[in-house]
């Protein structure tokens, strides 16, 4: 009789048909050779570390995650290094394999190459012109009664307005707590600057704090005319703008007597296998089938998300998708994202009082440092 093999395969929500699709071709080319039982469950890329270090043996035997949780991954055993990696170095993107890697070691399977955000834009509001500037955008969206949204909430996004003004955040060498000079009053770009700059925008009524479900209903109902997210909102955008969709890298903004190109993180989606599973030889093969070159393809596809495989990454279906070229042209301004937890909710409430136009009416120097006091905890 043939061997049960029961996995579990957590994945985001919104790639339930794809991961469906996936996971029974897979069944399909190893039939006969098991009786599989298959289960998918959702389950965020963004905290995926988070609910699997909550108990290991009762995780996902394969699951997808965003690349800055690898270290603490294999850090806790839960990742074992990759079996004979070297042709997946081959087939993948050589960024991706670094964002798969711990000290050179693969400890996970490039699914992705392109988790950054940058500008996408309604092209019958905007000229190429406009779109180069934050506040102008701004400006054209208040005279047409619409709206330019970003999602303050969430601090992966507002790292855009301070990664290029020399103020500076990342992880100290014992790779858990962060440095941050966010607050800093010296330098010709001052934290207060960049605090004044986010209110002047949120003043505006032609901006608004949105999250990414909130961005997606705007640009379908008409009311939201530009905005800042990322490839996997690439379908849903072309659907309701048409040939009217357009794409580039993010804008600059005006901040201390100066124009500051806006700055964003970048990193990969992998696949990883538990280092716990009931199955390992199986749930790796799953692993290698989900990040195939065939599969990476059908994602780009059905979910337009950019490639890990090199060869499904030059494609020239994949090199002609403006959101994929507007990450290209942002990259050149992005950095992996590598920063302790401690980084996310403090950023997050500063920001917050920003949107709202700092309703308390503290200082920005209270607030700044109030923030980095956080960050920087140990």
């Amino acid at each position: 009789p043939a061997e049960t093999v029961e996995l579990t395969v957590w994945g985001a929500e919104e790639d339930e048909a794809l991961l469906r699709q996936i996971l029974d071709s897979f069944q399909a080319r190893y039939a006969g050779q098991a009786d599989f039982r298959i289960t998918y469950q959702p389950q965020s890329e963004s905290n995926c570390k988070d609910v699997l270090l909550g108990d290991l043996e009762a995780g996902a035997d394969v699951f997808a995650f965003a690349d800055d949780q690898v270290a603490a991954l294999a850090a806790a055993g839960c990742l074992d290094p990759i079996p004979e990696p070297e042709a997946i170095r081959q087939a993948s993107l050589s960024a991706a394999v670094d964002a798969a890697s711990v000290g050179g070691t693969l400890y996970a399977y490039p699914l992705t190459a392109d988790n950054g955000y940058f500008l996408y834009y309604n092209k019958a509001y905007f000229t190429p012109e406009d779109v180069q500037s934050l506040e102008r955008m701004v400006e054209v969206a208040a005279q047409a009664e619409k709206r330019v949204a970003m999602d303050w909430t969430s601090a992966w996004y507002v790292y855009a307005f301070f990664g290029n003004t020399g103020l500076t955040v990342g992880l100290n060498e014992d790779g858990l707590t962060n440095y941050c000079t966010w607050n800093s009053t010296g330098g010709s770009i001052r934290g207060v600057d960049v605090a004044q700059s986010m209110l002047n925008i949120a003043a505006s009524p032609g901006f608004a704090s949105m999250t990414d479900t909130d961005f997606i209903a705007g640009v379908r109902d008409g009311s939201v005319i530009a905005g800042i997210s990322g490839v996997w909102n690439a379908v849903a955008i072309e659907e309701a703008w048409g040939e009217n969709a357009g794409a580039a890298k993010l804008p600059a903004f005006a901040c201390g007597g100066q124009q500051i190109q806006m700055a964003s993180f970048s990193g990969c989606k992998l696949i990883g296998v538990n280092a716990y599973s009931r199955h390992p030889e199986w749930a790796a093969r799953l692993a290698e089938w989900i990040t195939s070159e065939e599969n990476q393809r059908l994602r780009f596809q059905l979910r337009g998300q950019g490639p890990a495989n090199v060869n499904a990454a030059s494609s020239p279906e994949v090199q002609a998708s403006p959101a994929i070229s507007a990450l290209l042209a942002q990259s050149e301004f992005s950095q992996l994202q590598r920063v302790g937890g401690k980084f996310w909710d403090p950023v997050t409430e500063f920001a917050s009082s920003m949107a709202a136009g700092n309703p308390t009416g503290a200082s920005l120097q209270a607030q700044l440092d109030r923030m980095v006091e956080g960050v920087t905890a140990r």
